[in-house]
């Protein structure tokens, strides 16, 4: 739209005298600022009784739902004649910057609420490379200046709020992504109090990430700020700027300054002094008229324009002259200082309004980390709830967030470490891992991550197509994972007498039959063979055993020893029976050792089961899976993959024309195990959780249940039960994998910090831990893969004590009896002392007798052919004493 401009002018006459000077101002203030009218009529008067002159203001009320309005007294206004027009709006109006650009007319932007601060501390937030921020302030008509001011020039995403009340607490906490950093902007009584507030709201937690910005100019070194209880960033003008605002040396600005009419009083005055230092040949006043515009007064503005330009490098100045935004803005001195609870205030950075933010010398900032919600869900050993050691019951945190540990978490804690990041750890409100719903969302770890409730998610998550449509995966960081069978071990009889199960009970029979024969021929075949030891003693004149009954059976006993049964019998009938006796003795002996040997190895290694189809094909162990975990959806899906196969085999054999005869055949040529499971499964009830399970298979001591599940928990779970095993080989095989958000720049950080940690054969320590093989030592049963225990072959050493016992025995009755058999004979001797002589020369005469008697049988020996040593053989017998041995003589 064009406008036809006229003016009309007013020359006024510089003799240097401000008496002379008769200047128009135009504001434009918003129409929510009403008390901004008293305002400026006071600032006008304070004006011209410092400056001794006559001014002249009008106010335009901007509505900018109805702006038709305001530019229509806007033109009213100017068509009375103006000097400047002085923007006090929220944003540059357009309408007036367009009219003020063709008549020429200067236009002066200024801010008067807590805009260049916040500006300021946006610098830094800039500096720490902030991605947002929320910040709270004393009412609403500060949050609309914020938003103007920041909307456009911020890279910065920010959420503002007037005050901060329990419902904007709570939006603060179910903020997704949380924010970056918190802004307090008022003045101190506001900023502490809403400090407290959030402390109470625990929203304080994370170091540096608060941030105080003063409005007033109250001297820090004076507040109490017991109540940070983090370190926090604090930002405000010097207090020295107050006094360069009201022109005043030596002041003390205190909590009742009005900062507002203070800026509104120096403003004015600034313009009215450089209105004066123009050339008095230009234009100081016009009248516009919006119809016909005409732009004579550009030389006044360019004229204003330098001395605003030459006055930015004069620090005593008031205000800075911003050329791109056509202001006029106070040049505070900013201050930016660190807290700490522990060591108080620190200044890191002073800097000038018209200037970039920068440090002190020598000051370096605290790296700050970034944080993220990491989305976790319990499964063992990935993520166990933590318990207290005293109670056993879980520990939460002061949110109610269950506290975590595990595999799981132990990797998040190395990656914030790597990865120089802050987190918490949130387990899903409703679902577990993610399923995808009837109405496509999706809940769990999963819908968490969809939502944004979290940033990263490290859980048992296996990767599949229908994730990755919504998630994004990192590379996996566990590759081994898939199905196993847990079943429990039997339960073996021990007995100390466990090696004579090897053979039956008739064996053993039949072997002491055996024995008992061999012996009992021995002696028959001994005393009637006239070839014996005894029968022909002629034959053998040396000292030969004598197999007595007694000495059969020794030598059938002995004979099953490594030394054998000593001196065989001399005649070849006895020699063939003990040929054969031990032709069955060894080979009684190598049948129990190989038995023996192959008895304890097999008893030690055997399990029902052995794989998944030899499970499917048995009817004695029952089996069972976890309810909806995925595990059960696997066998689903495979009973559905089967049908489905079934179906399409069946169609292409029934209707295979005669180029299709390949498909006519009569066996169906894929197993339908996983039907048969499935209704095995059904036939046992799923179980509601692992837990469940293993107590089920646990309770089963015959080792005819068996729980199929997930592999890890198994092997976690046979690490630390002595009675379970896992049974087959590996199945269904998934990697666990993190996961970001879709489109999330976290994906390729995380895949950098996962392959260094995979150098450092980090994850192999966690496997380790987790899965300690050496736990399972301190079972009973931990050494029988090392040798046969002592439970299983006692009875041998029992065995061995009970001969020694007996033996210890046998030696009392034999000492026993021989000192009794002693006793007796010292008796006899003495009733043989005591007798009459006749007596004696009777037993001299049984003497002469015996002796007669032996020497006729060594005649009758000595006239025998057959001699074995010697050329003779003359047997006699010298002496013969019937006494005692000693020096006892009657």
């Amino acid at each position: 739209m064009r406008f036809a401009c006229a003016f009309f002018f007013v020359l006024a006459d510089f003799l240097g005298a401000f008496a002379e000077i008769y200047l128009r101002f135009v504001f434009i203030v918003e129409r929510h600022e009403p008390e901004l009218f008293r305002m400026i009529g006071e600032a006008v008067k304070h004006a011209e009784d410092l400056k001794q002159l006559a001014l002249d203001d009008s106010i335009v009320s901007l509505n900018r739902e109805n702006e038709d309005e305001a530019r229509g007294k806007l033109c009213s206004e100017l068509s009375k004649g103006v000097s400047a027009l002085i923007d006090l709006s929220w944003s540059p109006w357009e309408e007036a910057e367009h009219l003020a650009s063709e008549a020429g007319v200067p236009i002066i932007r200024t801010a008067l609420g807590p805009q260049p601060l916040v500006a300021a501390i946006d610098r830094y937030l800039e500096s720490r490379n902030a991605t947002d921020a929320a910040i709270l302030l004393e009412s609403e008509i500060d949050v609309d200046k914020v938003l103007y001011e920041l909307l456009g020039r911020s890279n910065t995403r920010i959420w503002v709020h007037a005050g901060l009340t329990r419902d904007s607490a709570r939006a603060l906490k179910t903020m997704r992504p949380d924010p970056s950093f918190y802004v307090l902007v008022g003045g101190s009584g506001f900023v502490m109090e809403t400090y407290k507030r959030a402390v109470k709201e625990k929203l304080v937690r994370r170091v540096y990430r608060w941030n105080l910005v003063f409005t007033d100019y109250l001297d820090l070194s004076a507040l109490d700020l017991s109540s940070v209880v983090q370190p926090t960033m604090i930002l405000q003008a010097h207090p020295e700027d107050c006094c360069r605002i009201i022109a005043s040396k030596d002041c003390t600005c205190s909590d009742s300054f009005e900062k507002t009419q203070a800026t509104l009083n120096s403003l004015i005055a600034y313009l009215v002094d450089a209105f004066g230092r123009i050339d008095g040949t230009f234009m100081v006043k016009a009248r516009v008229d919006c119809g016909d515009v005409h732009s004579d007064m550009s030389d006044t503005k360019e004229a204003l324009h330098r001395i605003f330009v030459e006055d930015i490098d004069n620090n005593e100045t008031v205000f800075y002259w911003d050329q791109e935004r056509s202001g006029l803005f106070l040049r505070h001195r900013y201050v930016l200082s660190s807290y700490k609870p522990d060591s108080g205030l620190e200044a890191v950075a002073v800097w000038s309004a018209n200037q970039e933010y920068r440090l002190l010398p020598g000051v370096t900032l605290e790296p700050l980390k970034h944080f993220f919600r990491v989305g976790t869900s319990p499964a063992v050993p990935w993520t166990l709830p933590k318990l207290d050691p005293e109670t056993g019951d879980p520990l939460y945190n002061e949110d109610g967030q269950p506290i975590y540990e595990g595999y799981c978490v132990d990797l998040i804690q190395k990656l914030s470490e790597a990865m120089n990041f802050d987190y918490e750890i949130v387990s899903p409100r409703s679902g577990g891992f993610g399923r995808r719903l009837p109405n496509g969302s999706w809940d769990g770890v999963v819908g968490d991550l969809t939502t944004g409730e979290t940033d990263i998610a490290v859980a048992a998550l296996t990767m599949t197509a229908e994730r990755e449509e919504v998630i994004d995966f990192v590379a996996p960081y566990f590759e081994q994972t898939g199905i196993l069978i847990a079943i429990r071990k039997p339960i073996r009889k021990t007995s100390l007498f466990k090696f004579m199960t090897v053979l039956r009970t008739e064996v053993w029979l039949s072997i002491v039959a055996a024995l008992v024969l061999t012996g009992f021929m021995i002696w028959l075949l001994e005393k009637y063979s006239p070839y014996s030891a005894k029968n022909n003693p002629g034959a053998y004149p040396y000292p030969c055993r004598d197999f007595t009954l007694k000495e059969s059976f020794w030598f059938a006993l002995t004979s099953f020893t490594p030394q054998g049964g000593g001196e065989a019998p001399k005649a070849l009938s006895g020699r063939t029976l003990v040929a054969a006796y031990w032709l069955f003795v060894v080979l009684m002996l190598a049948t129990f050792t190989a038995n023996l040997a192959a008895f304890l190895t097999v008893e030690r290694m055997q399990t029902p089961v052995s794989s998944l189809e030899q499970l499917a094909r048995q009817s004695r162990i029952n089996y069972t899976v976890v309810e909806g975990s995925s595990t059960h959806q696997y066998f689903i899906n495979m009973k559905f993959a089967e049908d489905t196969l079934y179906r399409v085999w069946k169609e292409i054999t029934l209707n295979a024309t005669s180029d299709q005869a390949q498909y006519r055949v009569w066996d169906y040529p894929i197993r339908e195990q996983y039907g048969h499971i499935l209704l095995a499964i059904n036939a046992s009830g799923p179980v509601a959780d692992a837990e469940t399970g293993f107590k089920q298979v646990n309770d089963h001591t015959d080792a005819d249940f068996a729980f199929i599940h997930d592999s890890a928990e198994i092997k976690y779970e046979v690490t630390r039960n002595c009675n379970l095993t896992e049974v087959g080989e590996l199945f269904a095989e998934q990697p666990y994998a993190i996961a970001v958000q879709q489109g999330s720049r976290l994906q390729e950080d995380i895949s950098r910090a996962l392959l260094e940690l995979q150098k450092e054969r980090f994850l192999e320590q966690l496997a380790s831990k987790y899965w300690n093989e050496t736990l399972r030592q301190s079972c009973s049963d931990a050494d029988e893969s090392e040798g046969i225990t002592l439970e299983s072959l006692g009875g041998v050493f029992i065995a061995t004590l009970f001969g020694l016992g007996l033996a210890m025995i046998t030696l009392a009755w034999e000492v026993f009896y021989y000192k009794r058999k002693e006793k007796n004979k010292v008796q006899s001797t003495k009733e043989n002392v005591e007798r009459p002589p006749i007596k004696s020369a009777k037993l001299g005469g049984k003497m002469a007798v015996g002796v007669a008697r032996l020497r006729k049988r060594a005649t009758k020996i000595g006239k025998k052919k057959n001699v074995t040593i010697g050329d003779s053989f003359k047997p006699s017998v010298s002496y013969i004493s019937v006494y005692p041995k000693g020096d006892y003589r009657p």
